[in-house]
């Protein structure tokens, strides 16, 4: 008789050998991915519009270029100044192409964390957009150093003393999404995903097989609930019925009412108070235990 202890442990160490998750009407994480990437859901700019006023676009990143996929600026919140930066995806072919399908590039990364050290020296919050389904993997990226910006932007965005709220409005995958998703607060669409990998790329390594990208999906534990439960969101923002892409101006009213709730909670507290509470924050999402 096989031991259940040693077994789980084998499966844990070696994905293969476990049986594949069946997705069922009860885990419909996929149809949550699906949504995510729905051509007609709001993008960063749609939210920027509708929350803010006085929006005024920086661009590049003083080194090499400026990447559409990435936009950012000055802008007000209910009156109050904030720095607004979005990953941006395109609504047709030509649009999509130049913003590189919301594939931010390391020029990309280095313009966000410029305009979050102009937000931290004016003492102005920073809101960020998260919706990529990935840093751009192409040579040209790793030539300019994709992962060191990746890197050092996780470092810098935790020694922030402004408060720092993410919101996860469509796809958040993979180092592309946390390189701008260190916050004090991290909020989640409902119809949203946040994850280390898509699905299609995790069935394509687990099963050699990416056309069982919704057994992944059940297996990642991707969607808000999951990750609400796990310490990695703070909240789960509501969404218009069928979906943000339904009603845009009804889905931004809805985070609104979040990020002002957010925004009021973090303002009380102190540059090393904001500091000292996202590292805190961070430091309890990968706890382990010595046996």
């Amino acid at each position: 008789m096989s031991n259940p202890d040693i077994t789980a442990r084998i499966h844990a160490l070696h994905p293969d050998s476990a049986p594949a998750p069946v997705a069922t009407e009860s885990n419909p994480a996929y149809k949550k991915v699906q949504l995510a990437r729905h051509p007609k859901r709001p993008h960063a700019l749609d939210y920027i519009e509708r929350l803010c006023t006085g929006f005024t676009e920086l661009h590049g990143d003083r080194a090499y270029g400026d990447d559409l996929a990435i936009v950012g600026g000055y802008a007000f919140f209910d009156d109050q100044p904030v720095m607004v930066i979005g990953q941006q995806r395109g609504r047709d072919t030509k649009q999509k192409l130049a913003r590189n399908f919301g594939m931010p590039k390391p020029e990309g990364y280095r313009k966000a964390m410029r305009l979050m050290f102009m937000a931290d020296k004016f003492h102005r919050p920073v809101i960020t957009f998260i919706d990529t389904p990935g840093a751009y993997p192409g040579i040209d990226a790793e030539e300019r150093g994709q992962a060191e910006a990746i890197a050092y932007n996780l470092r810098e965005m935790a020694r922030l003393g402004v408060p720092v709220i993410v919101v996860v409005i469509g796809e958040g995958g993979s180092g592309g999404a946390l390189g701008m998703g260190v916050g004090n607060k991290i909020l989640m669409l409902e119809n949203s995903y946040y994850s280390v990998i898509s699905p299609e790329s995790c069935a394509a390594i687990i099963w050699r097989d990416s056309a069982k990208a919704e057994l992944a999906a059940a297996a990642l534990k991707l969607t808000g609930p999951d990750l609400l439960e796990r310490g990695i969101i703070d909240e789960i923002v509501p969404e218009p019925p069928g979906g943000a892409q339904e009603d845009h101006d009804a889905a931004a009213a809805l985070l609104g009412d979040s990020i002002r709730k957010a925004l009021a909670e973090l303002s009380a507290m102190t540059p090393k108070e904001l500091v000292d509470h996202r590292y805190l924050k961070f430091r309890r999402m990968a706890p382990f235990f010595e046996g």
